[in-house]
């Protein structure tokens, strides 16, 4: 593990900050914010980058002096594990807990992962904690038909700078009618929530869309070999293969599928956008992959080229869209704080949860609001494709995934 990562992970939140000289009158004044990401595993490298990204607005604004005279702290908090090779739901319920039961955090960022996600809700929900995740994206932690398990204390608690899957997968389904022109097509899930959610969604509107759905396979996240299932899928001459899953699985689907379905149109959700994709796979397998994610694609907007110049030189690597869809999520709480503590009133989670749930904060992708249920206004689907540029470093998302558009939405 690098040492920067191993840094971060392990310091106290007040080491973290122990550059900022602070001002006296906030020096007894503090509020922490966690953050859950599965800093272990096979996507530890896509996590650091969204953490980073979310540090980013924390330290800011603590370089600044603090949020209207509270300093930031930061609680760090990895879900991933060895054991799991990628995030552990159960890692994510002790994580949400130490969250809950610190009385100085008021916020949080995170999960990456639906499965993490599903886990933590409930236990945040009694804390009266809110959280805003930046990349999950499976839709029941948020559906009204679910509150009784997600949200057991009432109120909504899990917010998303992100759309959810019930957008993600149709979209690009229509993506696959409108533009892509597919006929037919085999779909995978790794059997995690997120993978099954996606894959669920996504061939329904496929259905829908008069795409004939020529068979449907989970795979086991932790087995090595995949060719018989793509041996079979390969007997089915589809038109297309949809995967819907994170990385563990997906890299060797990407690497695999290359010399058994080297001619079909391949494609994912988000968790085939990233870097453990173009690290893991490689060229000139992972050539030609598309991949969406659940935001519009800020990452190439000018607007969006002081925080790539800013994370660039903090970091010494390129964010990618989940790095800013993380920055996002850390404005929306700073804003809140900052809200909360304009009235006068204690800055405790119930009072910034009751902000982040009114919120409109001006963020990177625009202003940011939530619906009652916490998911994002927006509904913009983005879809890439894998494109080799040699000009870059190979893992290097920015200039790897070649943007193609947004994903026409259903009416």
């Amino acid at each position: 593990m690098p040492l920067r990562r191993t840094l971060t992970l392990y310091l106290p939140a007040l080491v973290l900050a122990a550059a900022f000289a602070w001002p006296a009158q906030s020096a007894d004044k503090s509020v922490t914010v966690g953050i859950n990401l599965p800093l272990t595993g096979a996507d530890a490298h896509d996590a650091e980058l969204i953490k980073d990204g979310a540090l980013l607005a924390l330290d800011d604004a603590n370089a600044k002096g603090g949020v209207s005279g509270y300093k930031i702290n930061v609680m760090v908090l990895d879900d991933g594990t060895a054991t799991a090779g990628q995030y552990d739901p159960a890692q994510a319920a002790t994580n949400a807990r130490k969250m809950v039961g610190d009385s100085n955090v008021v916020a949080a960022i995170g999960p990456q992962m639906s499965g993490s996600g599903k886990a933590m809700s409930p236990i945040l929900s009694q804390g009266n904690l809110a959280i805003i995740t930046p990349a999950s994206t499976n839709p029941d932690i948020t559906d009204p038909k679910f509150a009784g398990q997600y949200r057991p204390a009432g109120k909504a608690v899990y917010f998303r700078t992100v759309t959810t899957d019930a957008f993600q997968g149709p979209n690009m389904a229509n993506y696959f009618a409108d533009t892509l022109h597919v006929k037919s097509v085999y779909v995978l899930d790794d059997s995690g929530a997120y993978g099954v959610g996606l894959a669920d969604a996504f061939q329904r509107q496929a259905e829908k869309r008069g795409i004939k759905i020529l068979g449907r396979d989970q795979l086991n996240p932790k087995e090595a070999d995949y060719s018989t299932v793509l041996t079979k899928i390969k007997s089915l001459n589809p038109d297309a293969l949809y995967y819907g899953g994170v990385a563990q699985a997906g890299v060797k689907v990407v690497k695999q599928s290359y010399d058994i379905l080297p001619n079909i149109v391949k494609s994912g959700g988000d968790g085939v956008y990233g870097a453990e994709i173009l690290k893991g796979a490689g060229y000139p397998a992972a050539e030609g992959w598309y991949a969406t994610i659940a935001a519009p694609n800020v990452l190439e907007n000018p607007d969006a080229k002081p925080f790539v110049d800013a994370f660039i030189k903090k970091y010494g690597m390129q964010p990618d869209n989940y790095s800013i869809t993380a920055y996002d999520a850390a404005l929306v709480i700073l804003d809140a704080i900052k809200t909360v503590a304009a009235t006068g009133k204690d800055v405790d989670r119930a009072a910034v949860r009751d902000a982040i749930q009114n919120s409109h904060a001006k963020t990177l992708q625009g202003e940011v609001s939530f619906d009652q249920n916490g998911d994002i206004a927006s509904r913009v689907v983005s879809v890439f494709k894998i494109t080799k540029d040699a000009k870059f470093p190979l893992d290097d998302v920015l200039h790897q995934y070649k943007y193609m558009g947004a994903a026409p939405q259903s009416s």
